[in-house]
């Protein structure tokens, strides 16, 4: 039985409403799961016997094409069989608000705080979410897509030199 299988069964068996699809994406499997139960279902594949995904890699957040949704992603690994998986969630972004997993895994404390540096969502329950990169007294968040590139001002540059 393959990964996505295995890892699909468990979790519609514990979570049945709570995993949007689940997907086989360049030899990858991924999950989608509902903002509210992320910090649940983390847990019981850190905790399940079988699956033991004990070691969180990434955690990073995600902007949707459309501008209207931020996200957070979680890439796991269960070192001894090689399993790796990823889940994803997705929230409005007027209120990104998710529940922080440092209870889960301590590493990701800066995973989160960079996350909420650049993108500007909460993880509710942070020991310490402040800013790490960007200067404390910024008022926007640089990786929004509501926010330009580059330089609006630049004169060095001329746009027809780079195809637009």
């Amino acid at each position: 039985m393959e990964l996505l299988e295995i890892v699909s069964a468990k979790l519609n068996e514990r979570f049945p409403d709570e995993i949007e699809s689940a997907a086989l994406l360049y030899d990858y499997p991924v999950f989608t799961v509902k903002k509210d139960s992320m910090h649940d279902v983390l847990k019981f594949l850190k905790e399940d016997e079988e699956l033991n995904f004990h070691f969180l890699t990434t955690l990073c957040g995600v902007q949707t094409p459309d501008e209207k949704q931020l996200g957070v992603v979680y890439h796991l690994h269960n070192m001894p069989k090689n399993y790796r998986i990823r889940l994803k969630t997705f929230f409005d972004i007027n209120k990104p608000e998710i529940p922080t997993v440092t209870d889960l895994y301590p590493t990701a404390n800066w995973m989160e705080r960079e996350t909420y540096d650049f993108f500007g969502v909460r993880f509710k329950g942070h020991p310490n979410l402040k800013r790490i990169l960007n200067v404390d007294e910024m008022d926007i968040f640089p990786m929004r897509k509501e926010y330009p590139l580059e330089d609006q001002a630049r004169t060095d540059k001329k746009d027809d030199m780079f195809g637009r």
